[in-house]
């Protein structure tokens, strides 16, 4: 590869759905952004929390008792070994995220019965022509007093120093709704809108997909149809080397 490039076009409209939820709160000028940054993928590394969010994932598989079991994964973190800055910085990055959900974790609660499971893999969805990816946390399940079961699937957010957009947080949560409907369970079960969850680390506040999930979801996908129509228009970042 080329070293001058700096960033990687992606020919066909995919996100995931993190980043769809993101576009349907942002302002039209924003939007175009979002799509730009889907389109034209960075070449550098970016800073991801993926060790920060398989703790918590464990930490609540565990029963989510003992927040100080978090700041200590966080002070393990920190302390790795680097190779290099960028490792040191990510290291960092995911032990904060780490010491600020220990911080608020008593402010997480789940709905009444609810069960937690490990996560499970979804193929990408084909959403009016953009590939939109699902990739849960964790699986939620309760079983009512009919013996039926509802099901669902959490996904978490972080930002530093921001809690999460009540905005962003519905338009997720209806996104899991949506596609876990799309994709189907298995006979007996049902998926349910309260257990289709976001949990805001950074203020530990978990949020149910609302009440009107199904046309927020059947926005996202009329919006899909809109950003797979202009997707050939979207012109790279200023600078950019593709």
């Amino acid at each position: 590869m080329d070293d001058r490039k700096t960033h990687v076009l992606r020919a066909k409209p995919q996100m995931s759905i993190r980043t769809l939820a993101d576009y349907m709160a942002a302002s039209d000028r924003a939007r175009r952004t979002v799509v730009r940054g889907c389109k034209f993928r960075p070449i550098a590394r970016v800073v991801q929390h993926d060790e920060a969010k398989l703790a918590i994932a464990s930490y609540l598989l565990s029963g989510a008792s003992d927040p100080w079991a978090l700041s200590a994964r966080a002070d393990y973190i920190r302390n790795k070994h680097s190779e290099d800055q960028f490792e040191a910085d990510l290291n960092q990055h995911n032990a904060d995220y780490l010491d600020r959900f220990s911080s608020v974790a008593e402010n997480t609660h789940f709905p009444k019965g609810a069960e937690l499971r490990g996560a499970t893999s979804y193929a990408a969805l084909n959403l009016n022509g953009v590939r939109v990816t699902f990739r849960p946390d964790l699986m939620v399940r309760r079983l009512t007093k009919m013996n039926v079961a509802r099901v669902g699937a959490l996904m978490l957010r972080y930002q530093k120093g921001q809690k999460l957009p009540l905005k962003v947080a519905e338009y997720q949560s209806a996104a899991i709704h949506g596609v876990l409907a799309m994709h189907g369970v298995e006979p007996g079960e049902e998926v349910d809108k309260a257990l289709c969850l976001i949990l805001d680390a950074y203020t530990g506040t978990i949020f149910s997909a609302p009440g009107n999930a199904v046309t927020l979801f059947n926005n996202m996908k009329a919006a899909c149809a809109t950003i797979s129509e202009g997707w050939q228009n979207i012109e790279p970042p200023p600078g950019a080397v593709v």
